[in-house]
């Protein structure tokens, strides 16, 4: 091996071991205002949504693993910055109602949950029964069917 590969490798390993010890808030700040919804919307949106839309957020150990680590902790805080279920019973009535048309949208579109975390977390991706439980609870709740 030349010895500019093997200088290589050093300063790759070198920067992987310095990353780790970069900070990152993986918290779960309390839960303010959950969603109330009918057992079996909750039991999917706790499955396959909770743990980038909620402050119940389940870190892996990979998710203290970097450069994976940086990833998951900007999914996981963009998800809530967009929709928290931990907070949903602040939001106003109106902005209940674009979020779940919007939720309802990303869903049947294949958008969410995120194709790399189905592919991990093996039972989070939404069957056709799902969705519709989801859809039924969006007009009966919201009247939005999506678009």
């Amino acid at each position: 091996m030349s010895t500019s590969v093997k200088r290589a490798i050093w300063i790759t390993a070198g920067v992987l071991i310095i990353i780790q010890f970069i900070p990152f808030d993986r918290s779960n700040p309390p839960v303010t205002a959950e969603i109330r919804v009918q057992e079996d919307v909750s039991a999917i949106l706790k499955r396959s949504c909770y743990d980038c839309h909620s402050n119940t957020t389940d870190w892996p150990w990979y998710a203290h693993v970097a450069p994976v680590s940086f990833f998951i902790v900007d999914d996981v805080h963009e998800g809530r910055e967009h929709l928290n279920f931990s907070s949903w019973q602040n939001y106003s009535a109106e902005k209940k109602k674009k979020l779940a048309g919007e939720m309802l949208d990303e869903i049947r579109e294949g958008d969410m949950p995120l194709f790399t975390y189905t592919i991990i977390h093996q039972g989070t991706k939404l069957s056709d029964s799902e969705i519709k439980t989801i859809q039924a609870w969006a007009l009966r709740e919201f009247g939005v069917t999506g678009e």
